[in-house]
């Protein structure tokens, strides 16, 4: 279905900013366009994606028609403590794809 790369510092110094990149590699379907036998394509995108910092919310996105299949994020966060970053994206499908990624803050 989907693939996931992210990328996340390994370790980090405590109060340090770091930058947190996240991709999915997902075909959307904006639900506009037809089939060869002119029947509405459903629409089928990502719609919303969420992550977390030791279950606190680092960012939360709603999407709509206009994103971009294999959507990229950057974003940053506040190193506080090790732990680790959750990625959750959802589909209109209902489908929820997760990943994860450890930081050891010292």
């Amino acid at each position: 279905m989907a693939n996931v790369l992210t990328s996340v510092p390994a370790t980090a110094q405590r109060g340090q900013t770091i930058e947190i990149k996240a991709l999915i590699k997902h075909p959307m379907e904006n639900g506009l366009r037809r089939d060869m036998d002119g029947k509405l394509i459903p629409r089928k995108i990502i719609n919303s994606f969420v992550c977390r910092y030791n279950g606190d919310v680092v960012i939360d996105c709603d999407w709509h028609t206009a994103v971009a299949a294999s959507p990229y994020m950057a974003f940053f966060a506040t190193a506080t403590d090790s732990g680790t970053i959750e990625f959750e994206w959802r589909d209109d499908d209902g489908t929820v794809i997760r990943h994860s990624a450890k930081i050891q803050v010292t």
